[in-house]
């Protein structure tokens, strides 16, 4: 193997993974979802979905004990409704703090984790789907350029130097990360990123707001509306 990439199946880590596999190939890349206690499975479903339309090795993580105390509106631990509304809404009423589906200080335990099993399978990269517009605001500072900056140089003196972690879209919107997956055909129609677990996206929370008007912005609608109406 030559990449490990983070992969939950959704927008910005199936970009990613398209990215890996058009520099390496498919044989030497590695997949890894997580299983964090999340509230639905839709997004497993969808990662294991499109691994096997890439013909890309995939493995599964169960992190769920990890996260049990935290009150993460994304978590079978926690009574607290998903946020329905954009996220420059919810940082409005944050006094600056993260938002209420922020899992704690996940991307690091994922990288952290993702570097154990990078460097078991041979692996000299990992791959994450972090952007932009997840940074702003602090809204999700572990997607942050300096959160990183810092990763990426623990991983790799870590590693003994083995090991880097790989942001292609850390400087990107949403919108640039979708422009480049439709150059690489990208099957953005099998991806998951609602929130919410049930039959077709809500439309509503934060994450489907910003992934429609990141296909709008490219001029087309989102095609998972499409499969699932």
């Amino acid at each position: 193997m030559k990449a490990l990439v983070l992969f939950s199946g959704g927008i910005d880590s199936t970009t990613c993974l398209a990215l890996a596999i058009q520099k390496y190939g498919a044989k030497e890349v590695l997949a890894l979802s997580v299983h964090y206690g999340q509230k639905h499975s839709r997004e497993l479903q969808a990662a294991e979905s499109i691994a096997a339309f890439y013909g890309v090795a995939w493995k599964t993580l169960d992190l769920s004990e990890i996260f049990k105390g935290s009150d993460c509106s994304l978590l079978q631990s926690s009574d607290r409704e998903v946020p329905k509304e954009s996220y420059s809404r919810q940082l409005a009423e944050t006094d600056g703090k993260p938002v209420a589906t922020y899992v704690p200080f996940r991307n690091g335990l994922f990288l952290s984790c993702a570097a154990s099993i990078a460097l078991s399978n041979g692996c000299t990269e990992i791959y994450y789907g972090a952007h932009s517009d997840d940074a702003a605001g602090n809204a999700y500072p572990d997607c942050s350029q300096e959160f990183n900056d810092a990763i990426n140089t623990a991983v790799y003196l870590g590693s003994g130097q083995q090991l880097r972690v790989i942001a292609p879209f850390i400087g990107q919107t949403k919108a640039q990360v979708i422009a480049v997956g439709l150059s690489l055909h990208v099957p953005y129609a099998m991806t998951w990123s609602c929130y919410e677990g049930k039959d077709k996206p809500c439309g509503r929370c934060g994450t489907c707001r910003d992934r429609m008007a990141a296909f709008r912005a490219n001029g087309i609608n989102d095609p998972a509306w499409e499969v699932t109406a």
